[in-house]
């Protein structure tokens, strides 16, 4: 099984986002613990399916993580399943999932349940699930603490979604977690970004700085172990 508490760098892939295979080799070399499909606008089954022919070769762990059942399939080696906390949407926070073990046998095995924090209002997230991005640090570090204690969500995720964020306010979310992982995404290109936000986050996601002019070698500067 894989053992994803250990990973320190995740890269993520952006299904509506164009990407060649000489970069997903590239990405695959570079030293990240993980490969992790996401996105939020214009997920289909095609062109996830095209992400997942271009990986299939490559022996790196695979994540899914579904913004809905749209490219949903069991042929990953995990799947990350948001819930997002900062909504008062409850479709965003428990319908979707509804829906889904409804209609689909589901691999519990293979899933992996995350406690989302979405922080960066312009964001296709924050829009999509009209997550209420305006919090202290003190309010995201609650959010965090029901996520971990009450609901045992073993990933709480601070978004920022192609902003920098907050060192401090991710501080002090990573302080209230007892048994949960803490993830950070979001506007980390440089070995600066990812240093800083390394020393509260268990573990970094970097996604937009593939996608950037010089983006493997971004992507290298940004793994910190």
């Amino acid at each position: 099984m894989i053992d994803w508490k250990k990973w320190k760098h995740v890269t993520k892939l952006d299904p509506d986002k164009t990407i060649t295979p000489k970069a997903v080799a590239e990405i695959v070399d570079s030293g990240t613990d993980a490969i992790m499909i996401s996105g939020t606008q214009n997920i289909t089954k095609d062109n996830v399916s095209h992400l997942v022919e271009m990986l299939k070769d490559y022996s790196i762990p695979k994540v899914l993580e579904p913004a809905g059942t749209e490219g949903l399939r069991d042929d990953m080696d995990l799947i990350f399943v948001p819930s997002i906390l900062n909504t008062d949407v409850a479709f965003w926070l428990m319908g979707v999932h509804k829906i889904w073990v409804q209609h689909f046998d589901v691999d519990w095995e293979k899933i992996v349940p995350e406690a989302y924090i979405v922080m960066n209002p312009r964001s296709a997230v924050a829009m999509v699930t009209k997550a209420k991005t305006e919090m202290t640090p003190r309010e995201a570090a609650a959010y965090g603490e029901c996520a971990d204690r009450f609901f045992h969500f073993p990933i709480v995720y601070v978004e920022y979604s192609g902003t920098f964020g907050d060192p401090a306010l991710v501080r002090a979310v990573r302080e209230k977690l007892h048994g949960a992982r803490l993830y950070y995404g979001g506007g980390i290109n440089s070995r600066e970004k990812a240093e800083e936000m390394a020393r509260y986050a268990d573990t970094i996601v970097v996604g937009n700085a593939v996608y950037e002019a010089e983006g493997i070698e971004k992507l290298r500067e940004t793994i910190v172990k």
